[in-house]
Order: C-alpha cells, then sequence, then structure tokens
C-alpha cells in the first residue's frame, strides 16, 4: 500500500529549498502552525479528546474546553511546551538521552511530575496489540545501546529512514510510563528537521495503518513502517509548500 518516496522526498526538499531563506516573520508563522498542528495530531492518535480547533484556543488564548477533560488540557499545553524545546534541538545536530528525557519531561511533567523523564519501573500491560514491551529492568540498557547506535545510523541511512527508525526502536523500547508515542514522533520530527526536512504530520485518519506498521517493527520487519513514514513526509512537504506560497 505505501511505497518508499525518498525520491519525491528529496525532490520536494528542493523545492521547498528554493524558497529559503524565509523570513523571521515567516518562520513564526509556519512555526506556530506546525505547533498547533503537531499537537492535535499527535495527541489525537493517543486518544485525546480536542480538535484541531480547540487545540488552538487553548495554546494561543489560554481558554479551558468545557466538558472536556483536564488531562486533555495538559496533554496540549505539554506537548507545545515539549515542541518549542524541539525547535531549539534542532539547531544542532546531535541527538541525545537527555534531549529525549527532556522532550519527555516537558510533554509530562504537568500531568505527572514524578515519572516526567523518568524511565519506567512498571510493565506496559492492557496494550491491546501484539507488541512485546521490555521488562523495566531491561530499558535502561537498551536506551543506552540505542542512543549509542544513533550517530552511526544517521551516517549509513536516507535522512528519512534515519527519522523512521528512531520513531519505530523507541516505541518498541517503550522506556516512559506513558507518552512514548508523542515522544517518538517528536524525536522523528527532530532528525528531519536537522536534516533539512520540516515538520511531518502522522494525521489521525491514518492512524489503524501506523499502529499496523509500528506493529510490523517490533517483529524486525521495518520496511513499511519506512514507507510510511516516507509517505508521511511527502504529504507534509506539499503542505508546506502550499503553506510558504501563501506567504511569501
Amino acid at each position: 500500500m505505501y511505497q518508499n518516496r525518498f525520491r519525491d522526498n528529496e525532490e520536494y526538499k528542493q523545492k521547498i529549498d528554493d524558497f529559503r531563506p524565509l523570513s523571521t516573520e515567516t518562520v513564526r508563522q509556519i512555526q506556530n502552525y506546525y505547533k498547533i498542528e503537531l499537537t492535535y495530531s499527535s495527541n489525537a492518535l493517543e486518544g485525546n479528546t480536542l480538535d484541531l480547533a480547540e487545540t488552538k484556543v487553548i495554546l494561543e488564548d489560554g481558554l479551558t474546553i468545557s466538558g472536556k477533560p483536564m488531562k486533555d488540557h495538559l496533554e496540549a499545553i505539554g506537548h507545545a511546551e515539549a515542541f518549542n524545546e524541539l525547535l531549539l534541538l534542532a539547531k544542532s545536530q546531535t541527538i541525545t538521552e537527555a534531549d529525549i528525557k527532556n522532550l519527555h519531561k516537558l510533554f509530562f511533567n504537568k500531568i505527572d511530575a514524578n515519572n516526567a523523564g523518568c524511565y519506567r519501573t512498571k510493565a506496559i500491560i492492557g496494550t491491546g496489540s501484539d507488541i512485546d514491551f521490555p521488562k523495566p529492568a531491561e530499558i535502561e540498557a537498551k536506551m543506552q545501546n540505542f542512543i549509542k547506535k544513533i550517530p552511526q545510523m544517521k551516517i549509513e541511512m536516507h535522512p528519512i529512514e534515519f527519522a523512521a527508525m528512531l520513531h519505530a526502536i523507541f516505541v518498541n523500547i517503550h522506556p516512559f510510563i506513558d507518552g512514548n508515542g508523542r515522544v517518538a514522533r517528536l524525536l522523528m520530527n527532530l532528525a528531519l528537521l536537522q536534516a533539512g526536512y520540516n515538520i511531518t504530520i502522522i494525521p489521525p485518519v491514518v492512524r489503524a495503518d501506523y499502529i499496523r506498521a509500528l506493529q510490523e517493527t517490533n517483529h524486525n520487519n521495518f520496511e513499511y513502517f519506512i514507507n510510511f513514514i516516507s509517505e508521511m513526509v511527502l504529504e507534509s512537504q506539499k503542505e508546506y509548500l502550499r503553506i510558504i506560497k501563501s506567504l511569501v
């Protein structure tokens, strides 16, 4: 169903690069747009009930949406704070364990301060999938091994393959008690931004395909997921180009 779109990705990247450098105001508007879009979509994939307009109101106006769980509000606020950190991290070319923990801490701190930025001490149960997540005692070693491999992966892989693999490996370790999917998508986007690509959105409408592709990675089949992400990147590139043309 999903195909490898690396060549198309590279062509669209060049089209986008042709508009650079963008003005400070254009960059600000684009960043604000994607802060809301990524916060909404990433949270919605995990069951957050806020729609796009409600997410925008919470982040821009600081209002509370009547009838919506407070946890949903806190997830929106926390994700936006993590997004701001993502933009700062994108200015470097490294990804560290401290970066990953900090992204989780920013997202999760208002929800559960004791577990924010800390690896889980309990097993993951009741996920409704066939993914076998590591036991808590295994997490530290698996994360250290993961972090150690990142520089070489970055050298050997296409940037989009690298971003997809970071996402997949991290999710399969599932180091935090909650928020792993959100952090994985931030981590994926960090790798894309560092490589000169734009923010990539995984819309809730393709959630079933996304989960199916992730489940395949737990069985060491990464091709489907990499192809899926390459198509999500392409669709996001098309949207990004449309936005740029409307602003410049």
